[in-house]
């Protein structure tokens, strides 16, 4: 009788190492297909940059040094790898960005220009899908860390090589990106 009473947790223990380890398998998808949604966002603003920048060039030739460092800042970010480096590389992109954009303001023809004010739109809602994307990310961040230290769970997770994700963290510069840049025409 012992025996089958040892042989039914046996069974049990199994069943639920069977459960959890394939809930943190589908938690880890998501955190996988959450970023492959911000690289998808990414991806678009960096081929984007190359046309601001031309565009930008024939009115503020002079202004070299801002569009290098775009260009060097882009050249960055689609190098970058993983959540941790490529935040960084994108808060980067991000600041020369901005720079780029408040170029407008000192040169009018520039602003008044169809094809600037189309590209800087376009810039625009591709910061608040890349906003909403990083949110996304984090949020499943969140739940596969929490699910793989949840008890019972947890004794399993380090086991079977379930290891904690990282946030695609804005870091100290924060304030700068927290908001989509700001284009008036």
């Amino acid at each position: 009788m012992s025996g089958w009473i040892v042989l039914g947790i046996i069974v049990i223990l199994v069943l639920f190492a069977f459960g959890a380890y394939n809930r943190l398998i589908a938690l880890s998808q998501r955190v996988n297909q959450a970023f492959a949604d911000v690289d998808v966002q990414l991806k678009q603003r960096h081929d984007l940059i190359p046309n601001l920048v031309e565009t930008v060039k024939g009115y503020a030739a002079h202004e070299r040094g801002t569009l290098d460092e775009v260009i060097k800042a882009r050249n960055a970010a689609m190098s970058a790898q993983g959540p941790a480096q490529v935040s960084a590389a994108e808060t980067q992109l991000t600041g020369a960005l901005g720079r780029l954009i408040a170029l407008s303001e000192a040169y009018p023809d520039l602003k008044a220009n169809a094809n600037f004010q189309q590209l800087a739109s376009e810039l625009s809602d591709l910061e608040n899908k890349i906003a909403a994307s990083r949110r996304f990310f984090n949020n499943a961040v969140q739940e596969y860390n929490t699910g793989i230290q949840q008890m019972p769970a947890a004794l399993f997770a380090g086991m079977l090589g379930f290891t904690r994700k990282d946030f695609f963290d804005l870091g100290t510069s924060r304030a700068e990106v927290e908001t989509a840049p700001s284009v008036k025409f």
